[in-house]
Order: structure tokens, then C-alpha cells, then sequence
């Protein structure tokens, strides 16, 4: 079989990227020395207007791993950032992978409960956290219970310009949580006074831990996935080649998405420190800020997730602003609708396209082209040095030819060295091949086209099986969102007696519509077969999602079982 046959991507991979390109692995902090040697007096972070440089942002890199060192942190140890986006984020990051510590991600939205979990299943020593109302005190009682021994406070005025910062104190003040001075706690203003000459710790990228990244936990208790230095270098790498056209040292970013997701960490934060590009940073999405910067900063990418996208094009005053200046604006985290998809481009004249990936792949697997075909629906090709395969749901060993339905596996180095302590939930997913070489199954069923392109049909564990036939909640999506009334929708199973599952939409439709559900199920009549047809149609103001925009339909799921057993 020859190399074609093998991948057939490769007859339609894009001019100009390699495909066989030597894939560099390192430690992630290099990338920061490399920006600062390269673009010392480039502007790396923009914060409400406060501004730090390549040399600035890594002198306080250099001095906050000093001071980690003073406290006894050093290689192995897990440092955890519990904190929305901020300088004092991006400082932490790399200070902590500087000392040759763990950066853990911690969701700022987490209950008490989520937190204690992941303090205790990772082993976090330290936090880096804000001292306000919504965030300190769900820290608090960990400190001296759990492995937490330290907690590091920032605040917002410092990162602020001083006229915000002043404003801020006098209108936020009942936002701003007060801690005790003792030895348990340190203002990350004292951490940054420390003398940046430090020693870098030596690190083996192959082997050591740069974040662990846990899972949302929508199949299960949250896992802790285990990212390399290498894993994270090798996607921020694989990006690099993809983007072709963008130019180090001269683009800027819109980092809207938060860093402690893996798309944004990656995608947004370390492929734009990597690159030398201009960080523009919004702690949470608001549309107003979010547009005004846009109009002001002219950003030239924009990563972002289907209903961030959907949220922009239905925002009442969208039209008052100038988006022109995005060039290049990737989804992720979630199907794209054709719809959002096409108006967007239209709008803005920037070319959207749809990546793939997830945490366990640090995350990105594939994407369409920049340059080239980008076809709607697809998730594209896979980055240089990734392989993408659909195996046979009914034999992991047996792999499917194009056009096929079955599991997506990947392969490639930045697939996940496994989950945290977890031996038997890596193996699970984590598989070799007649060779040796690790295949992750990602519970994705797709499939691949005649020109090597993916396209996912829907989730695994997602997939609903009515009276023995089988039912993609995405094919049905695609539908509903057809229909010009229709904001967002989200499909689930639900039970039934006779059918087993039978598919539910979730729908918002836009304000002032008048659409019904007799009326949309009319709509779906001669689009979707009459097995596949929604039993009930729910209409809502608003649907439950993530802190990064993803719809979480198993908080539906939760609420269906919750009636049923009522």
C-alpha cells in the first residue's frame, strides 16, 4: 500500500504545509525566551488597556519562578491557577513551567465541591488565585486540610491602567475579598518582587509534566489528562505550519476564550507567545468590549466556539461595528453550523473554519485548510505529523476504508501520555497498534471522505438508539438550525417505553419569533426521517453551557431523568 493509499489527505493537503514536517519538542517556557530574545519591545499582552512587552512579561515570568523556588516548589510539583484571564494568569503559567512545577487548570466557576476533588485527585501544593468575593473564599478552607499549604492573591487594580484601576477600587469594592496575613498566604505583588535571576529548571519534554488539563467530566467523574512539555509544544508547532500566512511578530489575538480550557491555552495564549503575536484579553465574553475591540485593536484571528460566533451575528448592534479586520477565525469545542458559519463569513469577510480536537490531543487534531477547500460540516484534514483513522466500532483492530462509519482514533505527538493515576481509564482509550504506537479513541464516530477530509456524525456515547435504529443528535442539529427563527438547539434521548430513546430538541429562536413547536416540527417533516423525528420540541430563553460557550447537554440529560423519576 503505498503513502497515498495509506493517508489519502495528502492528495489534497494544502499548498505550501508539509504534511512530513519535523515536529519540535521542547519545553513550553523556551517558547517565551524565544519571543522575548526575538520581540523584546513587542507588545505580548493588552489588558483593558494596560500593556506589557516580550521583556517585560518574561522579567515577572523570571521573578515569580524565583520565588516559587524560595518556596520550596521545583520539579514535580503541582501548581494550581484558579483564575479567569489576566496577566497574573499568563505570569503564573510560565513562571510555574519555569520552576519545572505542574501547572493544574482550575475552572473559576467551580463549586466547592468540584474544587476539593481536584485538589485532592492531583495534589496541588499551591494556588494562584484573585482576591475577589467569587473566588477566594472557595479556596479558603482547603488551605492546610487538603495538600494546598499556600495560596497566592492577585488583584485587578494592579493589572489595570490607573484610571481604571481607581475606578475599579471604588465601584468594585464590595467584590474584593479580604485574606489573612499570615504564612499561608502572599500577594502575587510580593512574588513579582523577587530578583529575576533564576535558575531554569531542567526538564525532559518527553516525560515531564507541563498541565494537567481535566476533563469536564460530561462522561463521568473529571479526569486529570496529562499534557508533556512535548505534547503542548508539538500542537503549538503543528498550528504554526497551519497557519502559514500569519506572520510572527506582527499579528494580534483576541483571547476571549478562557486560558483554562485547552483550546485557549493553546490555540489563543501559547501558539500566540510562540509566535510573538499581541494578546488582546477579555476576562468573559460581553459582547460591547468584545466588538469595541475588535473595532479598535484589529485583530486578525479570533478563535472562538460555535455560539460565540451565533451570539455576534445576533447581537442587536452588530452592524454598528467595523469586524473587517479579521482575517482568519477557527471553531472548536463543538459542531459548526452551516448557518453560522456562512453568515458569519459573510458578515465579516474572514474565512471561519472548523478544527477538531480535545484535551486528551493538547487539543488540536485537524482543521481545515486556510488556503484550499474548507467544507462545511467537515472538521478537516489532520495538522502535519497527525494521523486520523476511523476504526470499526465492532473491532478496534480492523480499520475502515473511506466513506465509512466508525470510531476516530488519533495519532500523533501530542496525543496524551494518559489520565492522571488512572492506568485502567488510559487503557481504555489508550490503545497500540500491530506496531506499537498509541492510538487515541476518542469516542467521535465519523468518517473519512474521497479527498482524505473527516466529518463527525456525533458523539459515542451520545449516539441514541430508537427502536434499533441509530440516531445522530448532530444530523438532526444541522436541521434545526436551518430554520432562520432558530438561535441554538441541542438534541438528547430521552426514554421511552416502547422505543427504548427517542431524540428531544432543546431550541432558542430568536426574539420576537413566533415559531411554534407544531410549526417547527412541520419544518422537520420531509428534512429528517420519521424515526429520526423529535418526540417534543422545548423551547427555551437560554440553554446551559460551559464557561467557554459549549452547550452541556448532559445538564439536560440531568433534568429529563430528574422529570422521569419524579
Amino acid at each position: 500500500m503505498t503513502e497515498t493509499e495509506s493517508y489519502p489527505w495528502l492528495n489534497a493537503y494544502p499548498e505550501g504545509i508539509d504534511w512530513h514536517a519535523q515536529i519540535d519538542q521542547g519545553g513550553l517556557h523556551d517558547r517565551l525566551d524565544r519571543a522575548e530574545s526575538l520581540y523584546p519591545d513587542n507588545i505580548a499582552l493588552d489588558f483593558k488597556g494596560k500593556t506589557y512587552t516580550y521583556r517585560e512579561l518574561a522579567e515577572k515570568v523570571r521573578s515569580f519562578a524565583r520565588g516559587l523556588h524560595e518556596m520550596g516548589i521545583g520539579r514535580g510539583s503541582k501548581v494550581g491557577l484558579f483564575m479567569p484571564n489576566c496577566p497574573q494568569y499568563v505570569i503564573a503559567y510560565f513562571g510555574v513551567l519555569r520552576a519545572g512545577a505542574t501547572v493544574v487548570n482550575y475552572n473559576p466557576l467551580y463549586s466547592r465541591r468540584e474544587l476539593e476533588h481536584q485538589i485532592k485527585d492531583s495534589g496541588t501544593e499551591v494556588m494562584v488565585t484573585l482576591n475577589l468575593t467569587i473566588l477566594y473564599p472557595k479556596l479558603a478552607p482547603y488551605v492546610g486540610t487538603t495538600s494546598v499549604r499556600k495560596i497566592i492573591i492577585g488583584d485587578l487594580p494592579s493589572v489595570l491602567p490607573p484610571a481604571k484601576a481607581a475606578l475599579y477600587k471604588l465601584a468594585k469594592s464590595k467584590d474584593i475579598a479580604k485574606f489573612p496575613e499570615d504564612d499561608n498566604h502572599i500577594t502575587f505583588m510580593q512574588m513579582l518582587a523577587w530578583p529575576s535571576r533564576v535558575r531554569t529548571a531542567t526538564i525532559d519534554p518527553q516525560k515531564d509534566i507541563a498541565v494537567l488539563q481535566y476533563t469536564g467530566g460530561t462522561t463521568g467523574t473529571p479526569k486529570g489528562v496529562v499534557l508533556t512539555h512535548g505534547n503542548i509544544t508539538a500542537n503549538i508547532r503543528q498550528c504554526r505550519l497551519w497557519f502559514s500566512d500569519a506572520r510572527d511578530g506582527e499579528e494580534t489575538m483576541m483571547g476571549v476564550l478562557p486560558f483554562f480550557h485547552v483550546f485557549a491555552m493553546t490555540v489563543i495564549m501559547n501558539f500566540s507567545i510562540a509566535s510573538g503575536f499581541r494578546i488582546i484579553m477579555h476576562p468573559r465574553f460581553e459582547m460591547k468590549p468584545l466588538l469595541e475591540d475588535i473595532e479598535k485593536y484589529k485583530p486578525s484571528l479570533m478563535p472562538g466556539v460555535p455560539t460565540m460566533y451565533s451570539a455576534i451575528l445576533n447581537y442587536h448592534k452588530v452592524d454598528k461595528y467595523n469586524l473587517n479586520s479579521l482575517k482568519f477565525c477557527i471553531s472548536g469545542g463543538g459542531p459548526l453550523p452551516h448557518e453560522v458559519k456562512e453568515r458569519f463569513e459573510a458578515r465579516t469577510g474572514c474565512v471561519l473554519f472548523e478544527g477538531y480536537g480535545l484535551s486528551e490531543s493538547s487539543p488540536v487534531a485537524s482543521c481545515n485548510p486556510i488556503k484550499g477547500v474548507n467544507k462545511t460540516g467537515s472538521i478537516g484534514m489532520p495538522l502535519p505529523g497527525t494521523i486520523l483513522e476511523i476504526v470499526d466500532q465492532d473491532d478496534e483492530k480492523t480499520l475502515l476504508p473511506q466513506g465509512e462509519v466508525g470510531e476516530i482514533c488519533i495519532r500523533g505527538p501530542q496525543v496524551m501520555r494518559g489520565y492522571w493515576e488512572k492506568p485502567e481509564e488510559t487503557d481504555k482509550v489508550i490503545k497500540h497498534t500491530e506496531t506499537g504506537e498509541s492510538r487515541l479513541h476518542t469516542g467521535d464516530i465519523g468518517y473519512m471522505d474521497e479527498e482524505g477530509y473527516f466529518f463527525i456524525v456525533d458523539r459515542k456515547k451520545e449516539m441514541i438508539i430508537s427502536g434499533g435504529y441509530n440516531i445522530y443528535p448532530r444530523n438532526i442539529e444541522e436541521v434545526i438550525y436551518s430554520h432562520e427563527d432558530v438561535v441554538e438547539c441541542a438534541v438528547i434521548g430521552i426514554d421511552h417505553k416502547t422505543r427504548g430513546q427517542v431524540p428531544k430538541a432543546f431550541v432558542v429562536k430568536r426574539e420576537k419569533s413566533q415559531l411554534t413547536e407544531a410549526g417547527l416540527k412541520e419544518f422537520l417533516k420531509d428534512k429528517i426521517s420519521a424515526y429520526a423525528q423529535p418526540s417534543a420540541i422545548e423551547f427555551r430563553d437560554e440553554l446551559p453551557k460551559s464557561m467557554i460557550g459549549k452547550i452541556l447537554k448532559k445538564e439536560l440529560v440531568a433534568e429529563e431523568q430528574k422529570k422521569a423519576g419524579a
